[in-house]
């Protein structure tokens, strides 16, 4: 039930987030992009058209690449919670 809870408030965190329309800082980003990365186990190179974008996003993924999945998911539930939803 603990893991059901966990994918829940993600899916939640992460519909929260594409709906939100505000900027937010370029660090908050990436450190959710990698998160979510991680908790969809999606290890597909960064698909950006521009090379800084994709070497800030590999930079982000390689920082977070020892996170469990459970670990992204709970990561970014909470950054969400504290960073975004404030």
């Amino acid at each position: 039930m603990k893991n059901e809870k966990l994918h829940t408030n993600f899916a939640l965190a992460v519909e929260f987030v594409n709906n939100y329309t505000e900027p937010m800082p370029a660090d908050l980003l990436l450190k959710l992009y990698a998160y979510f990365k991680i908790a969809n186990k999606n290890y597909d190179n960064p698909g950006s058209s521009t090379p800084l974008i994709n070497a800030f996003k590999a930079n982000a993924l390689i920082q977070a690449n020892n996170m469990s999945r459970d670990d992204a998911m709970k990561a970014y539930v909470k950054l969400v919670k504290n960073e975004v939803m404030k």
